[in-house]
Parts: C-alpha cells; sequence; structure tokens
C-alpha cells in the first residue's frame, strides 16, 4: 500500500502513536483527520477490545500501522529513533509502563527537547487510583457526571463510552498537545501533557457545577432543566413507536412548536403553562398524547424548515441518510467503509480521508522507511518488527 500525503491544517506535524484501546486511538485518528503525520506503533498481535474485522475499525483510519516488539531493546531503539523526528508521541498505557519499557518522558524528551509527550489515561498520572484498572463507566463514575444521567426515579443511563473515552479523555488529550506543540515551537520546549478522563470530564460539568452553586440545579437526576426533568427538554413516542425530540426553551420556539401541533392535530387543548411546575405534568400528558398521533416522518415533514426546535430522533443506522447529514457530507463511504467524515471543517485547509483501516503490521517496513528508519530488512528478519502478511 502506499502512504499517500496528508492534507490538513495539521500537515506537517509529525506524531508517534503507542497504540492503545478506545481513547488514544481516537486521538490518533483525530489528529489524522486533521493532517497530522501519525504512525501507530502497533504491538504484535495487534490489541484486546480491538474491532474483530480490524479493516473495519474506523478508528484506525488515516495512519500506517509498524509493528515493533516493545519487548527487544532494538525495538524500543526504533521508537526512540522516530521519537527524535517527532513532535508529539501519545501513550494510553498506565502510569509507569513506558518508563519500565524505557519510552518514559525522561527517555523521550533526552532524545528530543522538543517532543510533546502525551499520556492518555483515566485516573490520572497520580492520584490514590492511578495505577488501578478502569473503563469508561468507572471514570465518569467518579468524575460525577454518571449520576446526573437518567430520569427521576430511575437508575443512571450509561451515554456509550462517548462522554468519558472521546469527549472527557480523546478530545482533551489533542487539545493539549496541540497547544504544548504551539508552546514547544515559540520556545523550543516541549512537555508532557497529563490527560486524565476524570479531569476532562470534571471540566465538562462546569455548566450544571456552576447551575448548582446558585441553586438553579439540583442533585437529583432527572429534575432539571436539561436532564428530561422539564416537559419542555425531552423525548416523545410517535405513532410508530419512534421518537421526536422537544427543545423548546425559549418562549419564541415553543411558540413555533405550538403552532404546529395546533395545526395538525385536530381539536388539541391549549397545552399547560410551561412555567408553571405544577402543571408540568399535564403539559408532558398533552405533549405525549399529540406526537402519539402521527408518524416520525409525518412530524418530521411538518417541522422542516420551522424554528420550533424539533427533530426526529435518528438511529445510527439511518443518520447517514438524513436530508441534513446527506447534503453535509456528514457521513462519507470510503474504500468500502461508511464512516464520519473529518470534523471540524476547515476553509483554506481541508482535511479529507486517507488511508483506510488496516490490520496491525500492515505497513510496518514502508512506515518505518518513511520516517527513516535504516536496516528495516534486519529488523523483520530477528522480529524486532513484524508485517502483517
Amino acid at each position: 500500500m502506499t502512504i499517500p500525503e496528508q492534507t490538513g491544517p495539521l500537515k506537517g506535524v509529525r506524531v508517534v502513536e503507542l497504540v492503545g484501546i478506545g481513547p488514544g486511538p481516537f486521538a490518533g485518528m483525530l489528529l489524522a483527520d486533521l493532517g497530522a503525520d501519525v504512525i501507530r506503533v502497533d504491538r504484535p498481535g495487534g490489541n484486546a477490545l480491538q474491532v474483530s474485522v480490524p479493516e473495519k475499525d474506523i478508528l484506525g483510519r488515516g495512519r500506517p500501522s509498524a509493528c515493533v516488539n516493545l519487548k527487544d531493546p532494538r525495538g524500543i531503539e526504533v521508537v526512540l529513533d522516530l521519537v527524535e523526528k517527532a513532535d508529539i508521541l501519545i501513550e494510553g498505557f498506565r502510569p509507569g509502563v513506558t518508563e519500565r519499557l524505557g519510552l518514559g518522558p525522561d527517555a523521550c524528551l533526552a532524545r528530543n527537547p522538543k517532543l510533546v509527550y502525551g499520556r492518555m489515561t483515566g485516573w490520572g498520572q497520580d492520584g490514590p487510583l492511578a495505577h488501578t484498572a478502569g473503563h469508561d463507566i468507572n471514570y465518569i463514575s467518579v468524575a460525577g457526571a454518571l449520576d446526573t444521567i437518567g430520569r427521576a426515579g430511575g437508575p443512571p443511563q450509561i451515554p456509550l463510552n462517548l462522554l468519558g473515552d472521546f469527549a472527557g479523555g480523546s478530545m482533551y488529550l489533542v487539545t493539549g498537545v496541540l497547544a504544548a506543540l504551539t508552546h514547544a515551537r515559540a520556545g523550543g520546549e516541549g512537555q508532557v501533557v497529563d490527560a486524565a478522563i476524570t479531569d476532562g470530564v470534571a471540566h465538562l460539568l462546569a455548566m450544571p457545577i456552576g447551575m448548582m452553586q446558585v441553586g438553579s440545579w439540583h442533585s437529583e437526576r432527572g429534575t432539571n432543566l436539561l436532564d428530561s426533568g422539564v416537559p419542555i427538554y425531552d423525548v416523545y413516542e410517535t405513532s410508530d413507536g419512534r421518537w421526536m425530540s422537544v427543545g423548546g426553551l425559549e418562549p419564541q420556539f415553543w411558540s413555533a412548536m405550538e403552532q404546529v401541533l395546533r395545526d395538525a392535530v385536530p381539536g388539541i387543548e391549549p397545552l399547560p403553562d410551561r412555567y408553571e411546575p405544577h402543571e408540568w405534568p399535564a403539559l408532558r400528558k398533552a405533549l405525549a398524547e399529540a406526537f402519539r398521533t402521527k408518524t416520525q416522518a409525518e412530524w418530521a415533514a411538518l417541522f422542516d424548515g420551522t424554528d420550533a426546535c424539533v427533530a426526529p430522533v435518528v438511529p445510527i443506522d439511518e443518520a447517514a441518510k438524513h436530508p441534513h447529514n446527506a447534503a453535509r457530507g456528514t457521513y462519507v463511504e470510503h474504500e468500502g467503509l461508511l464512516q464520519p467524515a473529518p470534523a471540524p471543517r476547515f476553509s483554506r485547509t481541508p482535511a479529507t480521508l486517507t488511508t483506510p483501516p488496516v490490520r496491525a503490521g500492515t505497513n510496518t517496513a514502508e512506515a518505518l522507511a518513511a520516517w527513516g528508519i535504516t536496516d528495516i530488512d534486519s529488523l523483520l528478519a530477528d522480529g524486532v518488527a513484524v508485517q502483517a502478511d
């Protein structure tokens, strides 16, 4: 496979990714989407929790995979040679693992003082839990986010692993390493970025924490403005068992929704007062009854083009076909694989998709050569590097 030239605003930025799972690969994908030249350093045999068909693991797109044996001193030397040429390194191991391998911050910064060394963990590099195992659900639990999500009287609801791994983790890692890269390029001094999912998720909670301290947010989930506690910001079932989302927070948007309902449901009674909490049970019941009179497609057509802040809840397997997403190309088919397009969008340096996801080690020889590694035949012959069949 020929490795194409990257495009996007990060073109020319070189990144070494010591491959882990979840938030680390997502960060590597995002950096590659934005144009960085990322080399995935995979372990022989691939990684746990990887998609069963690596060629369809979207998190692996946009960069070549080189398998290097990090238990071999020559393998460590290969990675340090890559580090000398890199702007950024990202890793997602438990604290102390890369140090024991000989690839910790001290070793890498000694080889490249301008390097930005990004560390992605759940608990952070220190603290009582730093060396214990965990997953997204655990991190958002301790950070205080999971307890806020769900309906009143019910258990916390799990928001996939979007909130912890990707929002509180990957996004903060990418933000951190790019901020540190700006500093390194201005002053020639690299540094370590400690991106802990618990820290990132806590940061994301800034608005409800602020609201809580002025008495406008309650600790009981499902009783607040944005957590299904009020009927004007909720989802309602349609006659075909689908759902519509209602976000009529502002009076003008609520009025627009009321107008559509009056026109669409003959004989509908005036809706109870949205400003009176004692009227909310009746208001919720009235909205539920109204939305059950039509299918999701019928409601979507009626609300299309209005400022009612009402939209269909689109299943994930249909999202690419929604007219808005289709018009913008929010989802694209690339190399036979449906996937989200790079985001955000840039007017002068647009990002484009390049290589599809591959099995670990597919590009070992070519990728190492592109980064100036020599004696590749010997590395392959001795098992220091591994080329996939």
